[in-house]
């Protein structure tokens, strides 16, 4: 299984595309992951409608998903999973739990030195990934 995380950003979706050659290549499976970033308010224990919140997490998780799910259609075998909490973590613990063989992910290059580079999401992928990550630039791969 290939997990590819996927914010709803054209960076998701380009590496969303190489990941689906990636996949026909090795015959694999996709993990579509989309992770929302937990609110201060949800972790609160004064928040009384917490449950409230998760589920509209899940609902904006979900809607986030829907281009790429159009997007890889009947391409390639896939599965859709929604986690909330810091994406980076949820995204290895993800691709540990899953025995996942690789992430595919997209590169935003927003922000200072590193993130000139790769995203801060995606660096903290490397570092914390059980398997290999690849990582797409958003402004080199183009679909042929």
């Amino acid at each position: 299984m290939i997990i590819v995380p996927i914010d709803g950003s054209s960076h998701s979706l380009k590496a969303l595309d190489y990941a689906i050659s990636m996949a026909n290549h090795y015959e694999a499976s996709l993990l579509l992951l989309n992770v929302q970033r937990e609110k201060e308010s949800t972790l609160s224990f004064e928040n009384t409608d917490k449950q409230s919140e998760i589920d509209s997490l899940m609902k904006e998780g979900h809607n986030q998903l829907q281009e790429a799910i159009a997007f890889v259609a009947d391409k390639v075998p896939y599965e859709t999973k929604v986690r909330i909490g810091v994406p980076t973590i949820e995204i290895a613990q993800e691709a540990k739990e899953k025995g996942a063989v690789s992430i595919v992910m997209g590169s935003r290059g927003n922000g200072p030195v590193i993130s000139a580079i790769l995203g801060s999401v995606s660096y903290g992928v490397l570092h914390l990934a059980p398997c290999p990550v690849t990582v797409v630039p958003d402004h080199t791969y183009k679909h042929v």
